[in-house]
């Protein structure tokens, strides 16, 4: 192909409509026959390269997704997210800012991964963005949705007031909550331990500030913060804080006093603080209720180890300081004798 004396990588900087005059027909020219118009109007390109399932992303959600973008010419990717193992989560309409990306997301399902071509009004305009984009450039991306969720009701019920909150139907603060604890789980599963801990407390600041109408009601509201509170006190110990996870623990203990799971967790918070006495009772509870779990008798095992570590490391230190007291006390006879000679 002739390229009239200009190498490819200058030609990235070269106008579209002076590539046209010299009849030169680029690289995402070439590619963009077999995408499909999204919009129309030839702005926004798509290409599925591996199909998804379920339902297409929803305008208000939020997605975790894997991009990288390329102008023409180039093989490296001017940004990309390959290189983390687990992406953040982004809301559309706020933390996706390029707008041709946000609208084709919202035709993509999750596990889908498509290619689109992004013309200058749906990326970087004509300015570009120095010194990687140049001016009017056209741009390739490359997405893959990991997972999505719609996060709209629950922003709209979180901008209500303490009044309203209360006052909404009981079904709408249960699907927030659903919703919340999908977020959270979503985080934690790809150890953003932060960002799902913070999810797992609005939802129980949601649970403390409902004034519950009937006895009834209160039950039910107790119930629903108890995987809460065992999600919460998982988090902080993967947090390494142990203290509070024995607080979550033992306040999931305030609500089922048999709960297999909370007795655990206390049991791993006290183990963690070198409490082995406590975690001792706990798991001791916990294995009671599930003799077989393998988790608890592992933990019991470890349990075991620790204490013994401990009691040989405090017998050692006993045996060194009576050792010294010892040593002491023949020097103190020596002296003495050798005192009584002088003498």
């Amino acid at each position: 192909m002739s390229t009239n004396g200009k190498t490819p990588r200058i030609l990235q900087f070269v106008a579209p409509d002076e590539r046209r005059q010299f009849g030169i027909e680029t690289p995402f020219q070439r590619l963009a026959p077999q995408m499909q118009d999204i919009l129309g109007d030839g702005g926004v390109l798509k290409e599925v390269i591996h199909e998804g399932e379920g339902p297409p992303v929803s305008m208000h959600a939020s997605v975790s997704i894997n991009f990288s973008g390329f102008i023409e010419y180039t093989d490296a990717p001017f940004e990309t997210t390959n290189h983390l193992k687990y992406p953040r989560m982004m809301k559309l309409g706020k933390d996706v800012t390029l707008y041709g990306l946000e609208l084709g997301l919202l035709t993509m399902k999750k596990g889908e991964f498509s290619r689109f071509l992004f013309k200058p009004k749906y990326a970087y305009g004509d300015l570009g963005c120095p010194p990687h984009i140049p001016p009017c450039a056209t741009v390739l991306y490359e997405v893959q949705v990991l997972d999505f969720l719609d996060s709209a009701q629950v922003d709209d019920f979180m901008d209500l007031t303490l009044e309203e909150q209360n006052t909404a139907p009981l079904s709408v603060l249960l699907n927030v909550l659903d919703t919340q604890r999908s977020f959270g789980n979503l985080c934690f599963n790809k150890k953003r331990y932060e960002d799902a801990r913070e999810r797992y407390k609005q939802a129980m600041t949601l649970l403390q500030n409902r004034e519950p109408e009937d006895a009834e009601e209160k039950k039910h509201l107790e119930e629903i913060k108890l995987p809460f509170l065992l999600n919460l006190s998982f988090t902080y110990l993967k947090l390494e804080k142990p203290q509070k996870a024995l607080l979550y623990g033992q306040k999931a203990l305030d609500i089922n006093p048999q709960n297999t799971k909370a007795l655990f967790r206390c049991g791993q918070a006290c183990l963690e603080m070198k409490d082995y006495e406590k975690a001792q009772d706990y798991l001791t509870l916990a294995q009671a209720k599930k003799p077989f779990d393998p988790d608890i008798n592992t933990l019991l095992i470890k349990l075991a180890h620790c204490y013994k570590a401990y009691l040989d490391k405090e017998k050692d230190i006993c045996t060194k300081m009576f050792s010294g007291f010892k040593q002491t006390e023949k020097c103190q006879r020596k002296n003495l004798a050798v005192s009584d000679v002088v003498l």
